[in-house]
């Protein structure tokens, strides 16, 4: 890392410290008349359960190693993002912890690029479970009717092992790819999210329902494809064909699926 990594955690935390305001503090009342920004070192040290000493030493770069414990009480005393959370572990020389699960929500303005691009291109979300999240309305009338009922119905793992619909959509050579796509998405959030119990349950379900899903997982491939051309057999409007794009949120660890159609 380049630079001193201790003077660079005490200026990390002594920038979010005087970032907070008394509000900040649960059950604090706000202080008019404060001749610095931000909270006091002791005001900082209660809210995290350590000693003010310590926090001292870290601020001025004099705790060289701070317990990931001390690193987690910090980053939700300020409160931290994910990725300030992270940034915070690496320059205590500390692998960032690993996330429980991806957002629940999209977040408003990928909404917004949805309905924006309602008419013109397909895009659709998804999550590190490989779970639809949203979808535009011109995906929607594209890829709709894949999606099936039941807890893993918007689930693109799963739709690609037990979906009736699709080889009549993707062909034969197009669910074929899907299939191997999807085995390799799944081992990689599996990687990512080893305790996940929805991931567990889809893995279990489809390695006993799907002979077709045992031969790709022992392909032991894992998800790298961001690019793809895709060809589609759409009911009414015939033979389709589209550049798809996928493009990574790793905040909300969301992915992001458009399709610009090809021209003839």
């Amino acid at each position: 890392m380049v630079g001193d990594e201790r003077s660079d955690l005490g200026a990390y935390l002594r920038r979010h410290r005087s970032e907070m305001t008394p509000r900040d503090r649960p059950g604090a009342s706000p202080l008019s008349h404060r001749r610095v920004p931000g909270l006091r070192r002791q005001e900082l040290a209660d809210i995290a359960g350590i000693s003010v000493e310590y926090y001292t030493r870290l601020e001025q770069g004099r705790a060289t190693r701070p317990s990931r414990e001390i690193l987690t009480a910090l980053a939700r005393a300020f409160p931290l993002s994910d990725a300030e959370r992270d940034h915070l572990f690496r320059l205590a020389d500390e692998r960032p912890p690993r996330r429980r699960a991806p957002a629940a929500e999209v977040r408003p303005g990928l909404r917004q690029l949805l309905a924006g691009l309602d008419d013109t291109v397909p895009v659709t979300v998804h999550d590190g479970r490989l779970d639809v999240l949203a979808l535009n309305r011109a995906a929607a009338e594209l890829f709709g009717p894949v999606f099936g009922d039941g807890p893993y119905g918007r689930n693109i793992v799963h739709q690609a092992f037990t979906s009736t619909g699709l080889r009549t959509v993707l062909g034969d050579e197009g669910a074929e790819q899907l299939a191997r796509v999807a085995a390799a998405e799944l081992r990689k959030a599996l990687g990512r999210y080893p305790e996940d119990a929805r991931l567990r349950s889809l893995f279990h379900e489809l390695s006993t329902r799907s002979p077709g899903f045992g031969q790709h997982w022992e392909r032991a491939e894992i998800g790298t494809w961001s690019s793809a051309m895709k060809n589609l057999h759409h009911p009414t409007r015939g033979p389709l064909s589209f550049d798809s794009e996928m493009l990574h949120d790793p905040e909300s660890d969301h992915w992001v699926m458009l399709f610009t159609p090809r021209r003839a």
